[in-house]
């Protein structure tokens, strides 16, 4: 009988302290297994991000270097070209001579500009092509570079009924159309351009571009006082 009411106390005392009694062999102490398990799952989350910002830095590393490898590829591709172009004269007989311009001062062809209009020059007294075609608008003053071409060869000996003169264009781009425009115009299939060695392979393009079928020839090499660097040539 005492033994009943020792067992029915600590029972009671059990359920007023608010743990559970044990039953078969269970702790009574309170489970700690929640935060612990939340604890973990965080701690995966947290590593899996990781894992997804490191792959998707690797990617990024992965494409700059694939553009950097790219860019590099194309890079040497023109600067082959530029070389190629700027070391090859592919003049034979056309239909017309064409100048790209250069700079006028009050008149006078430039250094570069008449190093250009001496090789178009010589090109039309070996036969190359009975026109030329002299391009490029106003120089910022009363002259254009395509008027100051045309007067100089003139002034050599070249026939004015020979010469087309070009006096709208301002840049490469818009020489090439004009260009383009006089050729359909007049009738002319086959064109040698003329300019500095290293501008051939760009201005090749260009008239290529505008449905020209077009050889280019490079004035002589030589340092032109006020000329570019080769460096600044194959740069532009």
């Amino acid at each position: 009988m005492t033994r009943y009411c020792e067992s029915s106390a600590s029972a009671a005392n059990s359920a007023g302290s608010g743990v559970a009694p044990a039953i078969d062999g269970e702790s009574s102490q309170p489970s700690h297994s929640g935060p612990v398990r939340h604890s973990k799952m965080l701690a995966m989350a947290f590593t899996a991000e990781k894992k997804a910002r490191f792959r998707t830095l690797r990617l990024v590393a992965l494409l700059l270097l694939v553009m950097a490898i790219a860019a590099a590829a194309w890079s040497h591709w023109v600067y082959e070209q530029i070389e190629y172009y700027a070391d090859h004269d592919q003049a034979a007989p056309s239909d017309a001579i064409g100048v790209f311009g250069a700079a006028e001062y009050d008149g006078r062809p430039s250094p570069v500009y008449k190093a250009r209009l001496d090789h178009a020059l010589q090109l039309y007294r070996s036969g190359i092509a009975t026109i030329i075609i002299t391009l490029g608008g106003n120089g910022g003053d009363n002259f254009s570079e395509g008027g100051v071409g045309r007067e100089y060869l003139i002034g050599k000996g070249v026939p004015e009924q020979s010469i087309i003169a070009e006096t709208q264009s301002r840049n490469t781009e818009e020489s090439a159309r004009r260009i383009a425009v006089i050729a359909r115009t007049n009738g002319l299939k086959r064109l040698v351009i003329v300019s500095d060695g290293t501008h051939l392979f760009r201005i090749h393009e260009v008239c290529a571009a505008e449905g020209l079928n077009v050889l280019t020839s490079p004035r002589d090499v030589m340092q032109v006082e006020g000329g570019e660097s080769d460096f600044d040539r194959v740069l532009h």
